[in-house]
C-alpha cells in the first residue's frame, strides 16, 4: 500500500502506517487524513504535534488515549477535554488514528497502562 503525495508514492504498511517515518511531512499527513476521512483542523494538528513531540523527544513514547487526554488538557487549558473530544477528532481511536496521521509507528500494546 502507498499514499500518493505530490506525484510520489509514500510506502505504508497494510494497516496504513508509514514504512519510513522520514517520509512524513504535513502533505503526507493531509493525504493520510484524507484517506481516513478526517478533515484536519487546528485541534487535529495540536494532537498530531503533541504525539510527534512525545515520540521524537521522549524516547519513542507512543501515548495511549489517557495520556493524550492529559497532554491535550494542558494544551487546551481554556476548555474541558474528555474522551468525547478526542474521539470527535479521531473517531478511529485517537492514539491509533492520530498516530498514523502523525507518521508514527504502529503501537503494538494490547491495552492501557
Amino acid at each position: 500500500m502507498a499514499y500518493q503525495v505530490n506525484g510520489k508514492a509514500v510506502e505504508s504498511t497494510e494497516t496504513g502506517y508509514l514504512v519510513n517515518q522520514a517520509d512524513w511531512d504535513k502533505a503526507v499527513a493531509m493525504e493520510i487524513a484524507r484517506t481516513e476521512g478526517v478533515d484536519l483542523s487546528q485541534d487535529h494538528w495540536d494532537v498530531i504535534e503533541y504525539l510527534r513531540d512525545q515520540y521524537l523527544n521522549h524516547n519513542g513514547e507512543l501515548p495511549n488515549n489517557r495520556h493524550i487526554l492529559k497532554g491535550m488538557q494542558e494544551v487546551w487549558s481554556d476548555r474541558k477535554v474528555d474522551n468525547k473530544t478526542l474521539f470527535d477528532l479521531f473517531p478511529g481511536n485517537p492514539s491509533k488514528q492520530a498516530g498514523r496521521i502523525a507518521g508514527l509507528p504502529e503501537s503494538m500494546r494490547k491495552g492501557g497502562y
